[in-house]
């Protein structure tokens, strides 16, 4: 049976194990969490932050414990960053993990566990379009994606963004765009940019997490707009208090993000409400 309470497993302080991921240039997982006897829990691969050019397993720690909190076995993924490997060389390398924790699933997480993306600012875009990649590619089976303070669009008009870049004219994000594309045809291409996709049908269920202080919250809310408008079951919201996010996110350990508790509490309904059974239509 699947529990996804988010007492099925304690936060960790620390990682369980580290991973290699066979047939690729040293891409490696940090594993959280374990799986508890006799029970299966989700199994998450992760992407960290980093505005696609920075960041590392260490700095995407905080949300890693967050979603092993939740009742999770997570696997943070090491994955190549620009200006080296410029864009499709993350998504490709997440889709490749996915494909092989997809196999190791009974042992990491129980049998038939569920497999999920999830990601933070960067990595929220990552976990986006593998996503995509899964659908195409119609496999392997994915229960859902979790996006918090997902990076999802390169136009800087937001007004979220301009509150937080304030008069300036560029920022770490801009600058990460355009590091990341190899030019503007990649920003039409919908695994660079979901934000921008032409096809959402299909997708799994999806949890969009942002705080009313975040400088990706209005693309991230748009982007939830648009999966509900394409029949996709949407989840989560606008967390008031003050999040820091999306650096906080990077810059602290689960256990001092103000958030933490709602996080887990949201990300926890999130599994339960992706893998409960439904009845068969009548």
């Amino acid at each position: 049976m699947v529990s996804t309470t988010a007492t099925a497993i304690a936060a960790p302080s620390a990682p369980t194990q580290t991973l290699s991921v066979p047939g690729t240039p040293a891409q490696t997982l940090r594993v959280w969490g374990s799986k508890p006897r006799g029970h299966t829990v989700p199994l998450v691969l992760h992407f960290h932050g980093g505005a696609f050019v920075s960041g590392d397993l260490d700095s995407g720690a905080c949300l890693a414990e967050l979603l092993a909190g939740s009742g999770a076995v997570v696997a943070s993924l090491a994955y190549p960053l620009a200006p080296a490997h410029r864009f499709p060389d993350a998504v490709e390398a997440g889709y490749t993990a996915l494909e092989w924790l997809y196999k190791q699933r009974t042992r990491l997480a129980g049998k038939d566990a569920p497999l999920f993306v999830a990601g933070e600012e960067a990595g929220g875009n990552i976990a986006a379009a593998v996503a995509m990649m899964v659908r195409d590619r119609t496999h392997p089976p994915l229960a859902g994606q979790i996006l918090v303070a997902p990076m999802l669009n390169p136009c800087s008009a937001t007004a979220s963004l301009r509150q937080n870049m304030g008069e300036a004219t560029c920022c770490k994000w801009i600058d990460g765009w355009q590091q990341y594309l190899r030019g503007p045809m990649d920003a039409e291409h919908p695994y660079a940019v979901p934000a921008l996709a032409q096809r959402l049908a299909g997708l799994p269920p999806t949890l969009i997490l942002t705080g009313a202080d975040d400088p990706m919250r209005d693309e991230a809310l748009a982007y939830a707009e648009r999966l509900r408008a394409a029949g996709i079951a949407v989840h989560g919201g606008v967390l008031q208090p003050a999040t820091g996010w999306p650096d906080a996110l990077n810059e602290q350990p689960a256990g001092d993000c103000p958030c933490a508790g709602e996080v887990r509490e949201r990300v926890s309904a999130f599994f339960h409400a992706a893998t409960r059974p439904h009845p068969p239509p009548s």
